[in-house]
């Protein structure tokens, strides 16, 4: 997609770090969970999602975490978590033990992509994706001015991210299609965590999608 003169120019400083992430994408998720339904939250962190859709939608699951810090404030909030590197796979859990398995914000930082996503429709009925873009016009802004993007859904600096891989939404999508996974649905989020509806992989900074197998 071109670039027109008449997109809005961001800011060029990067003296400091984006404030720390909004979680709309939760609002999205929590509005795919039905009353009552089991979910598995991959990389759960403190537990403030399932701790969520335990209190708003009655869900029932389980949260894998690994860092020892986030698994002890998981446990603070009332959420059962296992402690359990991704990078091994699911292979605790046995097959179609949940209605849904999210994975938020954490794709980007996992080893085996095509392994986890495959994992993630074993192990549930479906699964929940979220990623930053990088797509998004600042990250391509950043990139044509010779420097690795900093923004509110890719906030480190290159030398110590987590992030593993970048990847746009049209990357993900054909990946998607390679491995014959069907979305079921799709919302893309601004910095402001407000939906997007034109222009997705341009104008999105963070993408949430809902997959099935075919």
């Amino acid at each position: 997609m071109s670039m027109s003169k008449s997109r809005p120019a961001p800011k060029a400083s990067r003296e400091s770090r984006p404030k720390p992430l909004g979680r709309a994408d939760f609002e999205v998720i929590a509005g795919w969970v039905q009353p009552g339904e089991s979910v598995l939250d991959l990389g759960c962190g403190d537990g403030s999602l399932l701790r969520m859709l335990i209190d708003e939608r009655g869900a029932r699951g389980y949260g894998v975490e690994i860092e020892d810090a986030n698994v002890l404030k998981a446990i603070e909030n009332g959420v059962n978590v296992i402690q359990s590197d991704l990078d091994t796979g699911l292979a605790i859990f046995v097959d179609a033990s949940f209605d849904h398995v999210v994975l938020s914000r954490t794709l980007q930082t996992v080893r085996h992509t095509q392994g986890i996503l495959l994992d993630m429709l074993r192990v549930g009925r479906e699964a929940v994706v979220s990623f930053p873009n990088f797509g998004y016009w600042k990250n391509r802004l950043a990139v044509m001015g010779g420097r690795m993007p900093v923004s509110e859904d890719l906030p480190y600096e290159w030398y110590d991210t987590p992030n593993m891989r970048f990847f746009t939404m049209l990357d993900f999508e054909d990946l998607c299609r390679q491995m014959n996974l069907v979305v079921r649905d799709r919302q893309v989020l601004d910095e402001q965590g407000q939906l997007v509806t034109e222009e997705h992989d341009f104008l999105g900074s963070l993408a949430v999608y809902r997959l099935a197998r075919e």
